[in-house]
């Protein structure tokens, strides 16, 4: 289901809308709960990581999988990401490839992770691991990129990503607010919460003080930043766009690197940009003599038509990575080592 989350879910939580809607988000609560709990969970002999979020939107999960990825190879893993391929046409079980028309086929979240690790896409889980499983390149572990809140696959190890500034929004679960199923229940889902740049000064009422109160599990910070020193950013006009669900959180990036923006445009999350798209933004950019500039994923749907591939050839992308300060990796890394020797010990032949 498509979902372009509306302001106010962020907003007053005594909003209007929200009150009208609350019978039919305790509905869709209920449904998403009773899905799950009635669910027979496939339980894979390959370690299974979930990240995934409380929320409808971007969070940052794609940069913590492919963080995680990272980690795991680094110590001698061989990781597949697991994703349903949200936005794109493939059914699956496929895996993914550098085609033509790539996102459009796979989505654009799955072509970043393939950039990491070998990535399949499929819409049902419990098929996607399987074929994981018989898999030729003997991977030794699974991430399963979002999924935290389907029953099919047992997990684990599962991580929810929060926005630090957002949070949760106003509490409500979806369409009165931004939460895919009350919080309560998916707290009990997850092992750990990486709350991802959290502001500075938080107290006990952020997000982050509120979960490290509440939550009985480990309640990590993460900062996203760029991936490499990005000069040519500073004091320079720039014409930001992006279709990503919380596209603010890009433009203060680029501002807090020294960028001017000049003009943003801001588009629905996975939009597909046309050639008239296009055409405004590079008359926009050439109007204000300034650089276009756009994220990673937004990037990977420049293709296929001469203007979007025009629009690519003038664009500049700020390449972003998960960051996470050594005592909160070692935290994560030592939950990470423990599903992985868990695992192994489930597998063990039983002595004779």
């Amino acid at each position: 289901m498509r979902l372009d989350e509306p302001s106010w879910w962020y907003g007053d939580a005594d909003d209007m809308r929200q009150r009208v809607l609350t019978p039919i988000a305790w509905l869709y609560g209920r449904i998403a709960e009773r899905r799950y709990l009635r669910s027979t969970p496939y339980r894979s002999r390959l370690p299974v990581i979930c990240v995934g979020n409380f929320t409808a939107g971007g969070t940052g999960k794609t940069p913590l999988s492919i963080f995680i990825a990272k980690l795991l190879i680094a110590r001698g893993e061989r990781p597949v990401f697991l994703t349903r391929g949200y936005g794109g046409s493939a059914i699956g079980p496929e895996w993914v490839d550098d085609r033509p028309y790539g996102a459009r086929r796979f989505g654009d979240e799955p072509l970043l992770l393939a950039r990491a690790a070998p990535t399949l896409v499929a819409r049902d889980r419990r098929a996607g691991i399987i074929a994981i499983e018989r898999s030729a390149s003997a991977p030794s572990v699974v991430i399963m990129d979002d999924g935290l809140q389907n029953g099919a696959l047992a997990k684990d190890l599962s991580i929810a990503v929060v926005d630090g500034r957002r949070g949760i929004g106003n509490g409500e679960v979806i369409p009165a607010g931004p939460l895919r199923a009350p919080l309560e229940f998916q707290l009990g889902l997850v092992d750990a919460v990486i709350v991802r740049d959290p502001p500075d000064g938080g107290g006990e009422r952020s997000v982050l003080g509120v979960l490290r109160q509440g939550f009985p599990g480990p309640v990590l910070t993460a900062q996203v930043g760029a991936v490499v020193e990005a000069e040519w950013i500073a004091n320079r006009p720039l014409v930001a766009f992006s279709g990503i669900a919380n596209p603010r959180r890009f433009y203060r990036l680029l501002e807090s690197l020294g960028g001017k923006i000049a003009e943003a445009a801001s588009f629905p999350d996975h939009h597909w940009f046309t050639a008239s798209d296009a055409t405004r933004l590079i008359d926009t950019a050439r109007r204000h003599g300034a650089q276009l500039v756009t994220t990673e994923k937004d990037l990977v749907r420049l293709n296929g038509e001469a203007a979007l591939e025009a629009l690519a050839a003038q664009t500049r992308v700020l390449p972003i990575e998960m960051q996470i300060e050594d005592r909160e990796l070692e935290r994560l890394s030592s939950l990470i080592e423990s599903a992985l020797k868990g695992v192994s010990r489930r597998n063990r032949p039983p002595p004779t």
